[in-house]
């Protein structure tokens, strides 16, 4: 197998590990028709080797055959919302921020608290979201928190990541890379596909429905989705997403009012 290297001196204790255990935790699902996952060769503190994956094209085959397999990915479930790749019992992370682990039976509860919030007063301090923006966030968690949006989906086994830049296309079609895998809403990573663009979009999300209908307005559900990866860009990528992280916040509680 072709290799490549990943490698940070300056990286965290745990952090490539953690990498690996959610690729392999994605993995599992590829002998049922899951979407396909790099392989780990190894993982030590401070490297990673993975599979190197030639180089391809997406089209609009490929992108409904994702889309497939990203929802048998997704059904094959987590213990919670919140829950680590199996057997993992150290640090999770996104980017290059950590991030909590939770075991919620609330999305809502888990995703205010584990998701959001956790973010806000590091991009107050960074000088990227202002005191206004806050406070909008946080009401709008407030709502969230208290089950506004809960449904009935189980706990999906998410990507955690998933913008374009984490979808690798080959010959054979799309392979996912650099996750931050846990359990969650399968809208979550749906909305992060569309929040940075992603060739094919509605390919992949025909494919998705095909397999497992969505639910009823999750289109309008969007950004209720996305203050999530929002909130982490606040962080450490400037003003610019703590606005629009703010705007995000605006739409939902709009959801509120219809």
């Amino acid at each position: 197998m072709e290799t490549i290297v990943k490698q940070r001196v300056d990286a965290l204790p745990g952090f490539f590990e953690a990498e690996a255990a959610g690729l392999r935790w994605l993995g599992e699902a590829q002998s049922a028709g899951g979407a396909r996952v790099v392989r780990v060769r190894e993982a030590v503190p401070g490297r990673i080797e993975l599979e190197r994956v030639r180089e391809g094209r997406p089209d609009a085959a490929r992108a409904r055959a994702f889309g497939r397999a990203l929802a048998v990915t997704h059904r094959a479930g987590a213990a919670a919302f919140g829950a680590p790749p199996t057997g993992w019992e150290g640090p999770l992370f996104v980017g290059r921020l950590e991030q909590p682990r939770a075991s919620e039976t609330s999305w809502g509860r888990f995703y205010a608290e584990c998701r959001v919030r956790p973010y806000l007063e590091p991009a107050q301090a960074n000088g990227n979201l202002s005191r206004l923006g806050a406070a909008l966030v946080q009401r709008v968690c407030d709502v969230i928190a208290g089950g506004r949006f809960d449904d009935d989906d189980p706990p999906a086994r998410l990507h955690g990541d998933l913008w374009t830049g984490n979808v690798l296309w080959s010959p054979d079609g799309a392979v996912l890379i650099d996750p931050a895998a846990h359990g969650g809403h399968r809208e979550t990573d749906l909305a992060m596909l569309r929040l940075f663009g992603c060739p094919f979009l509605e390919e992949i999300l025909s494919g998705y429905e095909s397999e497992q209908p969505f639910r009823a307005g999750w289109r309008e559900r969007v950004p209720l989705h996305q203050l999530h990866p929002l909130a982490v860009h606040a962080v450490g990528h400037g003003p610019s997403y703590a606005a629009a992280l703010a705007d995000a916040a605006r739409r939902v509680e709009q959801l509120l009012e219809a």
